[in-house]
């Protein structure tokens, strides 16, 4: 018999990432360069992190496949807010990162099974601290996600537009 894959643990993922994708989708370039505060990153920022964070823990660390197919082939050398903030993000391409990289989350989850989250995962070629299991590494973006996104609907509420609710939606239940 095939494992079960993760993916019903993560079931409100798909949601929190449709919700930040529908709110950026309509943002204005002077909306996408604000930010929460002095020596924060800009909202273009925050979410192309995000997004391209997801590429950089499952595709290059864990080696799903998909890079290719996202804004991000180089994640672990080139990413918005950490790598770049030279090159603002627009709406369109901040709709395409959040979907290109979803799909390799989805994968990932309908892959992954419990027997899995154990694996140990090496990348000595960055150090010897680089070792994960596939679940530290699955939580880590997921977290991540959501910290980002709270970050996003704090910039986004603090300018007078309206946020999302993450604990509300289609995949709740």
């Amino acid at each position: 018999m095939t494992p079960a894959p993760i993916g019903p643990a993560f079931s409100s993922w798909s949601h929190l990432n449709s919700q930040l994708r529908d709110c950026i989708e309509a943002l204005t370039p002077v909306e996408l360069a604000w930010s929460a505060g002095p020596g924060r990153w800009p909202l273009w920022a925050v979410v192309g992190h995000a997004a391209c964070q997801r590429v950089f823990w499952l595709c290059d660390f864990a080696g799903e496949p998909g890079a290719s197919a996202t804004p991000f082939p180089n994640a672990a050398w080139n990413c918005p807010g950490d790598d770049d903030l030279e090159h603002p993000l627009d709406a369109r391409a901040l709709v395409h990162a959040l979907t290109s990289t979803f799909a390799i989350v989805e994968g990932a989850l309908g892959r992954w099974s419990l027997e899995d989250l154990a694996e140990e995962l090496h990348q000595p070629t960055w150090g010897e601290d680089w070792t994960h299991t596939r679940g530290s590494v699955i939580q880590r973006v997921h977290m991540h996600d959501v910290w980002h996104a709270s970050e996003a609907n704090e910039i986004l509420t603090g300018n007078g537009l309206p946020g999302f609710d993450l604990w509300n939606g289609p995949a709740h239940g």
